[in-house]
């Protein structure tokens, strides 16, 4: 079976259980901590209950840490586990590595992290971290605005019951951006409402 075969596939399906759309872009955030905690504590976290609560906290209380040279300055002096609410020395530790790496390159503001992300050695970089795989690069990417498929559990398992097969991490995100364009849906924001209508399941 051809891959258009399957994004055809993957598209009806899309159609038939969450209708036309339009499905509007997830807004992400400006405030660079935030970005930065929110591609590190995400993975096998309750999103809306558990993360996004403390990620607006986090923005109220460290205003300054909307640029990743402002984040990096309280981590110096704070701890971000007891900031964050989390006690996860790993995830912790992620975040102090991507904003360690985007501060050695120049990467201070959401839209300087944007167009950072162009670049394929760039992407390369940030997998060097611990804890960032390929979907990470592509969350962290919608997070800015980039507007992208991040393949998670719940796309897995929404293109699983449209019938396509196990693939590779490229491999799927590729049919989903055909499914994307042959239904004209903002990458994104089809994301976004599949991971919707799969986590209140």
């Amino acid at each position: 079976m051809t891959a258009p075969s399957l994004a055809q596939r993957l598209a009806d399906h899309i159609r038939h259980f969450l209708g036309g759309g339009p499905f509007p872009p997830p807004g992400g955030w400006t405030h660079m901590g935030a970005v930065i905690c929110d591609v590190s504590f995400q993975p096998r976290c309750t999103y809306e209950a558990t993360l996004r609560p403390r990620l607006l906290d986090l923005q109220t209380n460290w205003p300054d840490a909307h640029t990743v040279r402002g984040f990096q300055s309280r981590l110096a002096t704070h701890d971000l586990a007891v900031a964050m609410r989390f006690k996860h020395a790993q995830k912790a530790a992620t975040a102090h590595a991507i904003t360690g790496l985007l501060a050695a390159n120049g990467v201070d503001t959401r839209d300087d992290l944007h167009s950072w992300l162009d670049q394929q050695a760039n992407r390369a970089a940030l997998r060097t971290v611990k804890g960032v795989g390929p979907k990470s690069i592509d969350y962290i990417g919608n997070l800015v605005g980039r507007s992208q498929i991040a393949v998670d559990v719940h796309l897995r398992a929404f293109a699983a019951d449209a019938g396509v097969p196990v693939l590779p991490y490229e491999q799927l995100r590729a049919v989903y951006e055909e499914a994307a364009g042959l239904l004209g849906h903002d990458r994104g924001g089809l994301e976004h409402a599949i991971w919707r209508s799969r986590r209140s399941l």
